[in-house]
């Protein structure tokens, strides 16, 4: 299947050959008859990705912040390959789209294979094939040409506008900005019996506004503009105002401000600046609205990724209600969109679309991307052959995010054979691919797992899917190396046990290893060095982990598990690898935050060789502080770690080593983990100690939650 992309780094346009997109539960796969470009939205990405580097740091001035702390805290090196990581990687485009269903994914039960469908969100972009979860999906009728429902996810958003402007039949509205999405809004309200009167500052938009059959469109800037509006409202004033343009200019709300009547509303729809005079708002006690993008449920992950309805009774309209309500409008011909439409091009002509968007030359309005129904569509991308050995570490890449991109795969090049990667999202899977010379580029991760020159793999995907495909490697009798955490819960955890001691029994067992880095840190190592083994030790750890907004996927507990889980667990392994005895004790207890997140929490962990640790893991600091900052007591002598960029030594003498940069491992990590499997050694860490630090850490909640020590056997 080929998917429209750009790189952010200059800006090009490529049609790739691309995998399918991952088929998650809840989602549906949907192949495209049609999309539409967003001229507004889209064109302004376009625009700032072909911009020179001073001019996109100008334009984007809280990244280049968030840059210059990232420089701060793990040095240039690293943050120029993330940011060049990010600009290099091909980004895609669209958001609404209209097509057929060729599959569903698990728990859908209101789609079926054929149905036809609009969709909305990140995921319905310019593509073959999409794969849109179920709240951003509609059904279309067999009346409503797809043309025609591929603008769904543009006509809600002009519609969640209009419900937050509380119209009522008869009452009227000014309508500022007339592009796609004000004549968009202009049909709707007519089609709802609400009078319009609507304004723009290019004579090209009033003319195309005009043809398309919209009544009352005027030049921003006609002489006796006022004039004519007070007209329109029989002197009393506009009684809502929808702002649908983009501006930098305080034109549009201050314009809004003069035209409304007393008590009316001024809602903003489109980008536009919120600077303005307090007068007229301030006499006429004007209700100014912000709309959310397609209504109720929009970046709500329970809502769109969960697809957990709002119920009717509480939430008349949802972004998925919207959408439908636009189709319905569609169904019943109270609407006729027709005329709005401009250009259409194929999928591969649709980079010179934007190209025609940005010139601005020619009049243009709804761009339709037309995709070819009768083009056989390939799932998997084959780039290479590579010839192999057997004894190699011959690796499948599940999943490859930022993380994966950034830390794991530089680190990986050399020890091992790249031969097939699976994303979540096709144009990620094929830079990858491109970038690191895998084989191929496969439709899902159960084609690496089934794949029998794949011997090893490895599972970077969001924390709550890293169980199901520990267990499916397992049976695939695969190596298997998988990010933090094992797991989210003691069932999955107990499964993975279950399932791993069957291939021991069964002699198909491999390697399993959690990427628990922190072992290998030039640091810790040497901490190692300076103590025996079978000392008792008393450890102190402070974490200074920072903030993470509350609605963040890793402070889902369904998702991600929560910070102590999904990061925590890192501290608990390294606690138990200084100590150098299992852990047999656990006690915490979290700090009250408002959103019950427990993940300021002090932890401690007893060992079966006497020592001791405490762990303080806190998520209400500040990032001028160091984040990591590790003691070790033990007969007299006391070594700290300072973010593994420096350790001192308290002995008879004090020795102080400075690191080169900050190294927590990953790369040692990574490289006895790939020589352990091409060498037949064991593997750098021990199922036995993966289990248990993981179980610990679940032992970490579930202590809080019942306030009291954890005895770890008594899971045994």
């Amino acid at each position: 299947m080929q998917q429209l992309t750009q790189e952010l780094k200059s800006g090009k346009m490529e049609i790739l050959e691309v995998p399918f997109p991952a088929l998650n539960k809840g989602d549906v796969l949907v192949r495209n008859y049609y999309s539409v470009i967003s001229a507004g939205t889209e064109g302004k990405t376009v625009t700032d990705a072909r911009k020179g580097y001073v001019a996109k740091a100008r334009s984007r001035q809280k990244e280049v912040k968030q840059v210059i702390d990232m420089v701060k805290r793990t040095g240039i090196m690293a943050t120029y390959q993330l940011v060049m990581n990010k600009l290099d990687t091909p980004s895609a485009l669209g958001y609404s789209c209209a097509g057929e269903v060729i599959a569903i994914g698990a728990n859908v039960t209101n789609f079926k294979v054929g149905d036809k469908v609009a969709c909305g969100g990140a995921s319905a972009s310019h593509a073959d094939v999409v794969s849109v979860p179920v709240n951003l999906c509609v059904k279309i009728p067999d009346n409503v040409d797809l043309k025609h429902a591929a603008f769904t996810t543009i006509a809600a958003i002009a519609i969640q506008g209009i419900r937050q402007a509380e119209l009522k039949m008869g009452e009227n509205c000014l309508i500022i900005g007339m592009g796609l999405l004000g004549q968009l809004t202009a049909k709707i309200l007519k089609a709802s019996s609400v009078k319009t009167i609507c304004v723009d500052v290019s004579d090209k938009q009033v003319l195309q506004s005009i043809d398309a059959g919209i009544e009352n469109v005027y030049n921003r800037n006609t002489a006796g503009i006022e004039d004519l509006i007070q007209q329109f409202s029989n002197g009393n004033g506009i009684d809502a105002v929808i702002i649908t343009a983009g501006s930098s200019s305080l034109d549009p709300i201050e314009f809004a401000g003069s035209s409304a009547r007393k008590k009316g509303k001024v809602v903003i729809v489109g980008a536009v600046p919120t600077g303005f005079d307090r007068v007229n708002y301030f006499k006429k006690e004007l209700d100014l609205r912000m709309s959310m993008s397609y209504g109720p449920g929009r970046y709500d992950i329970n809502y769109e990724e969960k697809g957990i309805d709002y119920p009717i009774g509480y939430v008349r309209w949802t972004e998925n209600r919207n959408m439908q309500s636009y189709i319905d409008l569609l169904a019943s011909k109270a609407i006729n969109v027709e005329p709005l439409i401009s250009h259409t091009y194929t999928l591969e002509n649709a980079p010179n679309a934007y190209d025609m968007i940005l010139a601005k030359e020619e009049a243009f309005n709804g761009v339709l991307i037309k995709y070819d129904e009768a083009k056989k569509l390939v799932s998997s991308i084959e780039l290479n052959k590579k010839t192999i050995s057997k004894e190699d570490a011959n690796i499948g890449m599940i999943g490859a995010g930022n993380f994966a991109q950034g830390t794991l795969l530089p680190k990986m090049k050399g020890f091992g054979n790249f031969i097939g990667v699976a994303t979540a999202r096709g144009n990620i899977a094929r830079y990858v691919a491109d970038k690191y010379n895998f084989n191929y580029c496969a439709e899902s991760a159960d084609q690496l797992i089934n794949d029998a020159n794949i011997n090893t793999v490895f599972i970077t995907t969001r924390h709550n899917s890293h169980a199901e495909f520990v267990i499916k490697a397992i049976k695939g009798a695969k190596n298997i190396f998988v990010e933090k955490p094992l797991a989210l819960n003691e069932e999955e955890l107990k499964e993975i046990r279950t399932e791993y001691q069957t291939a021991v029994n069964n002699n198909t067992a491999k390697k399993i290893m959690v990427g628990f880095n922190r072992r290998f840190a030039p640091a810790v190592m040497e901490v190692k060095k300076v103590f025996v083994q079978a000392q008792p030790k008393t450890i102190n750890m402070r974490i200074n982990a920072g903030i993470v907004a509350p609605d963040h996927w890793v402070n889902d507990p369904i998702i991600g598990g929560g910070r102590i889980i999904g990061e925590g667990c890192h501290f608990i392994d390294l606690a138990m690898f200084l100590a150098g005895d299992k852990i047999t004790s656990v006690s915490a207890n979290a700090m009250q935050d408002a959103n019950s997140l427990n993940n300021t929490v002090s932890i401690n962990l007893s060992f079966a060789n006497g020592s001791i640790a405490s762990i303080n893991y806190f998520s209400n600091g500040n990032k001028n502080l160091s984040k990591e900052y590790i003691e070790v007591f033990c007969g007299g002598v006391v070594a700290v770690i300072d973010d593994y960029k420096t350790l001192t030594v308290y002995n008879k003498t004090t020795n102080i080593t400075s690191f080169k940069g900050q190294d927590k491992g990953h790369a040692n990590e990574l490289k006895l983990f790939l020589r352990a499997i091409s060498e037949g050694k064991a593997s750098p860490i021990s199922f036995d100690d993966c289990y248990l630090s993981t179980l610990a850490t679940l032992k970490v909640i579930q202590s809080i939650k019942e306030n009291r020590k954890i005895n770890l056997d008594e899971s045994n």
